[in-house]
């Protein structure tokens, strides 16, 4: 390492040693921090660079890169980290590797040097971004055998490139080539990939490699075709998430032999669970060796919301430890559907995904196409955010969530339940369960379902939705997070298969849920698809007991009496007696001392309006049962699968019957209650002495179809917040507002005002 890169080095290190003691960074002190105390205090960079810059360099931009401009951005917006394209696809630099091809325009330009040179000099750490997965023809001419091929023997393209095989030497030889050429002439901190893990799930490979690896490791032959049933299918689908495991392994291995212990080698990963499974890309066991995530996750869907980048957070640090860092490429540019990559996204619209991913716990990364634009908007929109960021760092990083509530997932209900169909199957009741959760404002983690036993200490209650395949381990975690009083809900198929997705006779939580399967079992998801068949399904769900004869309305007579008062889980349905529903419920035996609070009603006619009446009004099909076992935890089970119709049909009713069955789930022991009208995304946390309460405002009219291009500003909002014994909570400091007030405290609680929100608010208590 150079004097110069020392120098930037040392001085990096003191800031970030003085912003983690909450320090002013501005004092004549810190600046003058002696090595000693710089050295006693030092984490690597990947722990102190929590604002990260892009300009994804197309191969125009060598001829037009005004690296002056860029620099004085990345100072403009306090960005630490910059990620600069390097090589893989094509090089940004004169490389000597064989066939890494330089860009069309860079005429024997060093950008890549030239830009690395700058963002050390400016003491910013480099990420060199690799794109690595596919290669232009003359790679493919000289090389055929590194490249994936189809059951027919010709090769995979994507456009005019040809699709490279993980299995092959291009993997293990030629990038890990790339890699060390880069670390000996540039010394970037580490490196990034885009397109790291090659083929998706929706293709099979056959090329050599891949059919002599894969014998090797199973003693079979690649399967000729889909079939989630064949023992030989299954072992090729795990196959394949270990081969890019292995790959994770073998990069860092590479790039830390060259660059040292701290040059890390960190791929891009989703932090949509479904998308990674279609990469085979493995989150929980890509966390465990992971020192970093870099998430390439940069916009919303209409379908998921806002709401999905602070879940995206909280679902990667619950797998990686919150004392890691995960930065996210949060576009400036409209991304999602439709794309323009040259023109710029809405201010509201981008600002609110960069709160919301900050408000789980994410790191910013703005993100641009090309390092040019004529549609110059883009380049406000982060400045604001990253002042504001730099400003409060302090209170966003080392936190630790406050919830009670734990929504339980795995990557083997999507693969071996959801298999093809994963959107409905897995996506849909988690969305529903989720977004039903952010709408009552009750905080949540997401849980692996192997995890259970470790974040059990924090939870009231856990969540399974739809979670049908579920592993012996899974389901005794459950059982004995249930029997040490912790509460359920449970919906759908959950435990009714094993890890691979096989029926099971029974629920293998049924003594929990106080409900047996009957009847004939069909293959794994066929019941959920054939409920979901029909966008109009006429069904309802009865409620009990029935009360319309004591409510305002017409009568014939034949209404039956009130029968007691109805249960807490019910309650704000006073005046119906009756639910939507849009699905189908085959037969269930349930235990004696169990509660069916809603039974089913089958589908009549919706049109014309003459037929629309109900044929049969009244079954015994459970729709709600809730269990006590004895010595154990409250148990809701919801065969009808309303977190799945709440993700598809978002009825407000669904949502309202989800959050009071966990509310009563949990004993009532949520930390969090905030009253006032408004779409608000909350996230609670911990830190000693404090608590820190961020609210992102979701209320616009552009919250189910994107883009937003205005804010709506709700409130007032009243607030209560749960205290730990080391809090006080009689202060609450505005970090958006910028003042502080006075709360009164009473049992163990902090209650105070929040006057209006326009985007977001932190909160912090103390």
């Amino acid at each position: 390492m150079n004097r110069i890169r020392r120098r930037v080095f040392l001085k990096q290190t003191a800031a970030a040693s003085a912003a983690l003691a909450g320090l002013d960074l501005s004092s004549f002190a810190v600046k003058r921090a002696a090595p000693e105390m710089i050295a006693a205090r030092k984490l690597p960079w990947y722990r102190r660079t929590t604002r990260w810059g892009q300009t994804n360099i197309t191969e125009q931009d060598p001829a037009r890169y005004d690296i002056g401009w860029w620099r004085h951005y990345w100072k403009r917006t306090r960005t630490q980290g910059v990620i600069i394209n390097a090589g893989g696809i094509v090089a940004y630099y004169p490389s000597r590797v064989p066939f890494h091809r330089p860009a069309r325009f860079l005429g024997g330009r060093d950008l890549f040097g030239e830009l690395c040179r700058a963002a050390h000099e400016d003491g910013l750490a480099v990420f060199a971004r690799m794109d690595s997965n596919r290669a232009p023809e003359d790679l493919y001419r000289a090389h055929p055998d590194w490249f994936a091929v189809d059951g027919s023997g010709k090769p995979y393209r994507a456009g005019e490139l040809f699709v490279s095989c993980v299995s092959g030497p291009y993997y293990d030889e030629h990038i890990p080539a790339i890699l060390r050429e880069i670390v000996e002439r540039f010394h970037p901190e580490g490196f990034t990939d885009n397109s790291w893990s090659g083929l998706g799930r929706d293709s099979i490979c056959y090329c050599y490699n891949c059919r002599r690896r894969f014998h090797e490791k199973t003693g079979k032959d690649i399967p000729r075709e889909k079939n989630w049933s064949e023992p030989a299918y299954r072992e090729w689908i795990q196959w394949n998430y270990l081969r890019r495991l292995e790959l994770w392994d073998l990069n860092n291995r590479v790039t830390t032999a060259a660059g040292g212990p701290d040059c890390i080698w960190a791929g891009m990963n989703s932090g949509s669970v479904g998308e990674q499974c279609q990469s085979f890309r493995d989150s929980k066991e890509i966390c465990r060796r992971a020192e970093i995530i870099m998430l390439d996750h940069q916009a919303r869907s209409d379908a998921g919301g806002f709401e999905d980048n602070g879940e995206s957070g909280k679902l990667i640090h619950g797998l990686l430890g919150w004392d890691k860092l995960v930065p996210e490429s949060m576009a400036m540019y409209q991304a999602g559907s439709p794309a323009f990559r040259a023109a710029s996204k809405p201010e509201p619209e981008a600002r609110l995904w960069m709160l919301d991913g900050i408000a789980g716990g994410l790191q910013p990364w703005w993100h641009y196409v090309g390092a040019y634009h004529e549609d110059r908007r883009m380049y406000r929109t982060a400045e604001s955010v990253y002042r504001w960021h730099e400003a409060h760092e302090e209170f966003l990083v080392n936190r630790r969530p406050v919830a009670t509530v734990g929504v339980v997932w795995s990557r083997e209900n999507t693969d071996f339940y959801g298999r093809d169909d994963a959107v409905l199957l897995v996506e849909l009741p988690w969305r529903g369960i989720t977004r039903a959760l952010v709408r009552a404002r009750i905080p949540y983690l997401p849980v692996h379902a192997d995890h259970i036993e470790r974040d059990a200490p924090q939870l009231s209650v856990l969540v399974l939705p739809d979670l049908a395949a579920m592993s012996e381990s899974q389901v005794a975690g459950v059982r004995r997070f249930v029997e040490r009083g912790g509460g359920l809900l449970a919906t759908g198929e959950s435990s009714s298969l094993d890890e691979w997705g096989d029926a099971r006779p029974d629920f293998a939580l049924a003594d929990l849920f106080g409900a047996h399967l009957a009847g004939l079992r069909q293959a794994s998801g066929e019941a959920v698809r054939k409920k979901n068949a029909s966008d109009t399904a006429h069904t309802y769900l009865r409620l009990s007991p029935e009360r319309h004869a004591s409510v305002d309305g017409p009568r014939t007579g034949a209404e039956p009496p009130v029968a007691g008062e109805r249960h807490e889980v019910l309650r704000g349905f006073e005046e119906t007696d009756i639910l939507p529903f849009g699905g189908v419920l085959g037969p269930f035996r349930v235990d004696p001392a169990a509660k069916v609070l809603m039974t089913f009603v089958p589908p009549f006619p919706i049109y014309p309006p003459e037929t629309a009446w109900m044929r049969e009004p009244k079954t015994d099909l459970p729709g709600l049962i809730l269990n006590s076992p004895a010595r154990a935890g409250r148990v809701a089970f919801l065969p009808a699968d309303l977190d799945r119709r709440f993700g598809r049909d978002n009825l407000p009713d669904h949502g309202n019957l989800l959050a009071n069955l966990v509310r009563w789930a949990a004993g009532g022991e949520i930390p969090l209650v905030v009253e006032g009208a408004g779409f608000l995304d909350g996230h609670l946390y911990r830190q000693p002495g404090r608590l820190i309460l961020h609210l992102v405002n979701l209320t616009n009219a552009g919250t189910g179809r994107q883009p937003v291009d205005e804010f709506i500003s709700v409130g007032p909002l009243e607030v209560r917040v749960k205290l730990p014994e080391d809090v006080r909570g009689e202060h609450a400091r505005f970090l958006v507002a910028g003042k502080t007030v006075s709360a009164s405290v009473s049992a163990g609680w902090s209650r105070f005002e929040i006057g209006s929100i326009l985007d977001h608010e932190v909160v912090v208590l103390s």
